[in-house]
């Protein structure tokens, strides 16, 4: 039997004897350590891929192999474009439940309706494949990130 084995099967026992008990935490990470880097790029990220799913050629009719590479590449850049709407949106709401105290909301009087609008147009980049719209999330995401490195200060 392997070390990890062995070691595996006496962690099982230690659980048995003395079952774990669940640890509860306010938030994600109570570590204080938050930075809107994360959504910014996975706002980019998304906006590129709308730009690249825009300027796909379609395939010559007839051409089944140029067919199959199109679908692939669209569907393939369809899925990281919802992957990174959905973190921005992540990141958003971290920074909003974890991150914001009522202090920043008496600072910056209008940062509920724009998290709130933010996360909202996260849903609509997911859903559709307009370069404006996704360019407007990373405006909205940029305004966002800027609150949050004034409230540092």
């Amino acid at each position: 039997m392997s070390v990890s084995g062995t070691l595996a099967r006496i962690l099982a026992k230690i659980d048995d004897a003395v079952p774990p008990r669940t640890a509860h935490a306010h938030c994600d990470i109570p570590c204080g350590v938050y930075e809107p880097d994360t959504m910014t790029w996975a706002a980019e990220t998304a906006c590129k891929m709308a730009e690249k799913l825009n300027a796909l050629e379609l395939p010559r009719e007839g051409d089944k192999k140029a067919r199959l590479e199109y679908v692939n590449t669209a569907a393939r850049m369809v899925e990281i474009k919802e992957k990174f709407a959905h973190k921005c949106k992540e990141e958003l709401l971290i920074l909003w439940t974890d991150y914001f105290k009522p202090e920043h909301l008496s600072r910056f009087p209008d940062l509920h309706e724009k998290v709130w609008k933010a996360a909202k147009q996260c849903s609509t980049v997911k859903r559709g494949t307009s370069v404006e719209e996704a360019a407007r999330l990373k405006e909205m995401v940029a305004e966002i990130a800027e609150i949050f490195r004034k409230s540092k200060s």
